[in-house]
């Protein structure tokens, strides 16, 4: 019973989420801006972002003691997350280096901060930020497309010497952030972080990133107009900036999960020197929902039946049973129409250069079968069945209950053999 419920849970956080608020443009420009004059401590250049009545409180002198305080105390910042606004003032959680903040600013009518404070970030279901290695470089990463901005972290080794493989690290299914976290649902793992600091401590980079309509990535899209698409889109845009910057010998997709399939459809005609597939599904997207439903009422198979074939047929279905809205609700449909599309075992076989399918022994949500049929199809690729693992790519027993708890364990390592098999992977790509 409680596989089946795992199952059901997860499934419900692999469609798209919205949230009711956009973040204004004015208070995202005053972000980038300070964020830019604190890591360079530019104190007075900061003084210059505050309303007159605000400079009247806080002087140039006590501002500069204020932000060498913060320096010294938390390191440099790494990223602001927009939350929420209300009543003019935006609320930001701000990463540090060494710790996070809740951070509330208000802007006036001219763009200037008439308020900005700082305060203990309380929130229980973020993870908390990785201390700082002595290995990982890490720096924010931007791209402009013409549907919006995708934000990311890019990791390098610290003792960069010459040029360095990069991998394009692509997040599973859900409202899943660029670190493998699901803060709306109370899931962090700091899966891809980890990743990130392993692949770095062996000589190799990486860009993580957020997804559409997740953390910092600002786009226009609604839920209503999200096509499996625009993920493929997102990552092909990124390869190609990744393969503009000079620092990058060559360039590895890494899809998690969902994630496999959106990087198998990137890959192609693309420059990209190898592809990983990590727990990558072998069926579409209509035939993992139904299984995932199996043991449910028949109403609610036969439901999501009747919904699926529908869409199949390229006809939105409106009027959805109340047991199937977290799946299925009519607004999320054209997502699954251009999901259910992909059939992982056909696109694999367009993918022409070297392929590394990777699968955990303990992943209760795909299984090795997975793998196998990917492989099937993939002769010349690698299967790397990594014992112990699970979903979220960390040692984990069997046992549901068990394996869930790692799920909410951001301090619990990846492991290790998985970023040993990346390496071997990347460091034999010719």
């Amino acid at each position: 019973m409680m596989r089946k419920l795992l199952l059901l849970v997860t499934l419900l956080f692999t469609l798209p989420q919205v949230y009711a608020q956009a973040e204004p443009t004015a208070y995202r420009a005053a972000l980038n801006k300070f964020m830019l004059y604190y890591n360079r401590n530019q104190a007075d250049s900061i003084f210059t972002m505050f309303a007159p009545d605000v400079k009247t409180q806080i002087p140039a002198e006590k501002n500069r003691q204020q932000v060498t305080t913060l320096q010294n105390q938390l390191g440099r910042m790494q990223r602001a997350s927009f939350m929420g606004l209300q009543d003019g003032v935006a609320m930001y959680r701000a990463d540090f280096q060494k710790s996070s903040l809740a951070m509330k600013v208000s802007l006036n009518s001219r763009g200037k901060m008439s308020g900005l404070l700082f305060d203990n970030y309380r929130s229980e279901t973020e993870a908390p930020v990785l201390a700082d290695d002595p290995y990982t470089a890490e720096t924010p990463f931007e791209l402009k497309t013409l549907s919006g901005t995708i934000r990311g972290t890019l990791a390098t080794p610290k003792q960069l010497s010459g040029k360095v493989p990069v991998v394009l690290i692509i997040a599973a299914s859900g409202p899943t952030d660029r670190d493998g976290n699901k803060p709306k649902v109370n899931q962090a793992t700091n899966m891809y972080r980890m990743l990130a600091a392993g692949l770095a401590k062996n000589g190799i980079a990486s860009l993580r990133y957020d997804k559409r309509l997740v953390g910092e990535t600002v786009n226009a899209t609604r839920e209503s107009q999200l096509k499996f698409d625009d993920y493929v889109d997102d990552a092909t845009a990124l390869i190609n900036q990744l393969y503009e910057d000079a620092r990058f010998s060559k360039i590895i997709i890494l899809g998690h999960s969902e994630g496999s399939l959106v990087g198998m459809l990137a890959a192609p005609g693309q420059p990209v020197n190898g592809f990983i597939s990590v727990e990558g599904e072998s069926m579409t997207a209509d035939k993992v929902i139904s299984g995932q439903l199996k043991g449910q009422p028949d109403y609610i198979t036969q439901g999501f039946k009747a919904i699926a074939d529908s869409l199949r047929k390229g006809k939105v279905n409106e009027k959805v049973d109340p047991s199937l809205y977290g799946i299925a609700r009519a607004s999320v449909q054209p997502y699954l129409m251009t999901w259910m599309r992909f059939d992982p075992t056909r696109e694999i076989k367009k993918v022409k250069v070297p392929v590394l399918l990777i699968q955990g022994a303990n992943d209760l949500q795909v299984s090795i079968a997975d793998a196998e049929k990917l492989k099937k199809v993939k002769s010349d690729a690698k299967l790397t069945v990594i014992q112990g693992m699970n979903y979220v790519l960390k040692e984990a027993p069997q046992a549901a209950q068990a394996n869930m708890a790692t799920y909410n364990q951001p301090d619990l390592p990846v492991k290790p053999e998985l970023v040993i098999a990346i390496t071997d992977f990347i460091k034999g790509l010719k």
